[in-house]
């Protein structure tokens, strides 16, 4: 084998087929399902970088790790007290997400949004969700949820 990389339409395709088989068994269920997709990613990729309990600078360090592995070209956001709104241009999974629009499938699992998630999660202890995601001209609009804090037994 000459190259060890897959080839990244190859492995879209059997995201979508996958996301697809799994859409068409449960429906909007499945978004529910799918919110760990990316965990391995994180935990080796993602969690050691972060050194902070602040939401930008854990925010901010995802980013970079997905501008530096080549997934995205780039991530904005915006905190709005529970809200955090994220702007994802030249994410390489694009292509799935279109696929799902084109079968009149509502987008419902992000990577991006995913490791985002994880950390705020493992971080601070904040559950969150991916409320929303948006496909426009290329560009992923997602919108995340914040809760409060989950309550302890201390």
């Amino acid at each position: 084998m000459k190259d060890p990389m897959i080839p990244k339409d190859y492995a879209n395709t059997l995201i979508y087929e996958i996301q697809k088989a799994f859409w068409d068994e449960r429906g909007k269920g499945a978004r529910f399902r799918m919110t760990k997709v990316g965990n391995a990613f994180f935990l080796e990729n993602c969690l050691p970088l972060i050194q902070t309990e602040d939401i930008d600078q854990i925010i901010h360090t995802i980013s970079q790790v997905l501008k530096e592995k080549g997934i995205v070209g780039s991530v904005n956001y915006e905190l709005e007290d529970r809200l955090i709104r994220v702007t994802i241009q030249g994410c390489i999974h694009l292509d799935v997400e279109e696929r799902m629009i084109a079968k009149d499938v509502e987008p419902f699992t992000c990577i991006p949004a995913n490791l985002i998630v994880l950390a705020i999660e493992e971080k601070i202890n904040r559950p969150v969700e991916l409320a929303e995601i948006k496909v426009e001209n290329g560009v992923c609009r997602l919108m995340l949820v914040m809760f409060d804090n989950r309550p302890s037994l201390d």
